[in-house]
């Protein structure tokens, strides 16, 4: 069953704007209308886009508590005290853990690093470590990517006489915890004026403030931006403002000098042409992952902080090899998780997915949740069995608060936590049947159905015979791709079949194609969408949404469309 999508063209902006910056930059009007949606309408604005400065980076002094966090890690320092750094397991954490633990290993030895068990202890600051801290005579932690909610634990560490400085980009609770310093630009009290930095990005800051007070040239705090790069292209932070600046850099050091763990996995990835964030996102970010998912993150800071390739390429296999295990696993689930959904008409009907099986493997029911969003566009939980209790993953469709919707089944859970597109939740087993039941009735109740139609955004319809290389080379210069500066994507009508349509691995489509009255033909590839090909075999009467790509083959490049979608006319 492939879930019919809606087609969402850009808004209309105005055209004198369009053809004004057109001429004062000299570029294609389609090109210059894309820059205009996104709010790029003069000659300067444009320049700031297309080339930013590493001296427009705002000053890290500006974060509310910079200054207290320099200055008791500078104390710590003189007094020979022993530092830990603190992160998360997840791509963002492992990055922030990585670039800070280097930075201080290079001014400093009494130093070591701890990332939780995703297992044992779970996400964020845990009481396991902070005992270990006060076992190792651990007097500061440093937390990355976590602890802006950890109000208790932080007491805790307080209590047993351990400061804490909290580096974190998630939205504080009403209390915070009392840190000896709370670095996060979310706090409403906080002047930093970029708000969207990641968990490695507000590392970064910090780094680049203790370059400032230790003497230290820029460019020392600029050897991470490959490390930021990566957190960025990870936790889907908005692309724009700083982290444009940042991820744009970090992309240029990780084409011309890359941490040796960084151009592993890109090896390991296959990546033989110019790098850009898709491949930190499809690439480098899931053996990361994978590390925390099969076993234990540790393994992933390991590999971000060696030294040398011949060691980087040796924990880089073990890591593609957990990542070929989490693969395994994702695969198997999503199959079993999609033949559960097929079997009973009522399942196939539902608003909602909400899937059990005591074996499932805990590290990949998030990924599994989301393949089944790809497939039947609902809200989706995925529940196995821990500690005796069901636990899951929920995630949602655009539009939806699926946290909302959990919280009005608190009543049946042991626990909840999240955010509007995702959230984990833990119940009583007996209580699983009772969930599916409120959870369907409460969605059905508040959802739109307007929500449960995947939507594909149009930037603007072109003529195929507009796509050439001098296009193509501005168009890629948007890179780097993310949240609020997604990868443009166009749409074509009258066109033409150049060539039979190929099916590849069962569920691909390949197909060339022209405008009806144009002579440029153009590869096509659909991924996933084997369920249209009724529509191609229609020969004429289809449209398509697309991206643009550059294909490398043999030494050989040519263009090719990447399709998002296609539909009869």
């Amino acid at each position: 069953m492939q879930v019919e999508k809606k087609w969402v063209l850009a808004e209309e902006v105005d055209e004198n704007q369009v053809t004004d910056l057109s001429k004062s930059i000299n570029v294609n009007p389609t090109l210059a209308k894309i820059l205009v949606q996104r709010g790029i309408i003069s000659f300067d604005e444009a320049k700031a886009f297309f080339r930013p400065q590493l001296e427009e980076l705002h000053d890290p002094f500006k974060m509310k508590d910079m200054d207290k966090a320099v200055e008791r890690i500078l104390t710590a320092f003189d007094q020979n005290e022993s530092i830990m750094v603190y992160g998360d397991y997840d791509v963002d954490g492992t990055t922030a853990v990585a670039s800070m633990y280097s930075f201080l290993n290079s001014q400093y030895t009494h130093l070591t690093y701890y990332i939780p068990d995703r297992y044992l202890e779970g996400y964020g600051l845990s009481k396991q470590g902070i005992d270990y801290a006060k076992e190792n005579n651990i007097s500061l932690i440093i937390t990355l990517d976590c602890g802006i909610k950890a109000v208790e634990l932080i007491r805790y560490a307080k209590e047993l006489g351990i400061d804490v400085i909290i580096c974190d980009h998630h939205l504080p609770g009403k209390e915070l915890p009392p840190a000896l310093a709370v670095l996060d630009p979310k706090q409403t009290d906080c002047k930093y004026p970029f708000k969207e930095l990641s968990g490695c990005g507000v590392g970064f800051k910090l780094i680049q403030a203790l370059c400032t007070k230790l003497n230290l040239a820029e460019y020392v705090a600029y050897e991470y931006l490959d490390l930021v790069a990566v957190s960025i292209a990870a936790d889907i932070v908005s692309v724009t403002g700083e982290n444009r600046t940042l991820a744009f850099y970090g992309l240029e050091k990780i084409n011309f000098n890359p941490k040796p763990g960084i151009k592993a996995l890109l090896h390991l990835g296959g990546v033989k042409s110019k790098v850009e964030i898709s491949h930190l996102v499809f690439q480098v970010s899931p053996r990361i992952n994978a590390a925390g998912r099969i076993d234990h993150a540790h393994l992933a800071v390991k590999l971000l902080i060696a030294k040398n390739e011949e060691e980087a390429m040796l924990i880089a296999q073990q890591v593609g090899d957990k990542n070929n295990r989490r693969k395994d696993f994702d695969q198997g689930i999503t199959k079993e998780a999609i033949q559960i959904i097929e079997s009973t008409e009522k399942n196939l009907k539902a608003k909602t997915t909400v899937l059990y099986q005591k074996n499932w493997h805990k590290g990949v029911i998030g990924i599994v949740a989301s393949r089944c969003i790809e497939k039947y566009y609902r809200p989706t939980i995925i529940l196995t069995e821990s500690n005796g209790q069901a636990t899951g993953s929920a995630r949602s469709v655009h539009g939806f608060d699926i946290h909302q919707a959990i919280s009005n089944c608190a009543d049946l859970l042991s626990q909840y936590g999240g955010h509007k597109y995702a959230a984990g939740l833990t119940m009583p087993i007996e209580n699983i049947n009772a969930f599916v039941e409120k959870f369907e009735q409460e969605v059905s109740r508040t959802i739109n159905d307007e929500d449960l139609i995947p939507k594909v955004k149009v930037d603007s319809y072109i003529a195929l015979d507009q796509i050439t290389d001098k296009f193509f080379g501005i168009l890629s210069q948007m890179d780097p791709y993310g949240p609020n500066n997604m990868q443009p994507v166009f749409a074509a009508k009258d066109l033409e079949l150049v060539s039979e349509v190929k099916i590849l691995k069962e569920q691909h489509l390949k197909f060339n194609v022209k405008d009806k009255h144009g002579k440029v033909e153009f590869t096509a590839l659909a991924f996933g969408m084997r369920d249209a090909l009724p529509i191609l075999n229609n020969q004429n009467d289809f449209e398509i949404a697309f991206t643009i790509q550059m294909n490398e083959f043999n030494g050989t490049k040519s263009l090719q469309l990447v399709v998002k979608d296609i539909r009869r006319i």
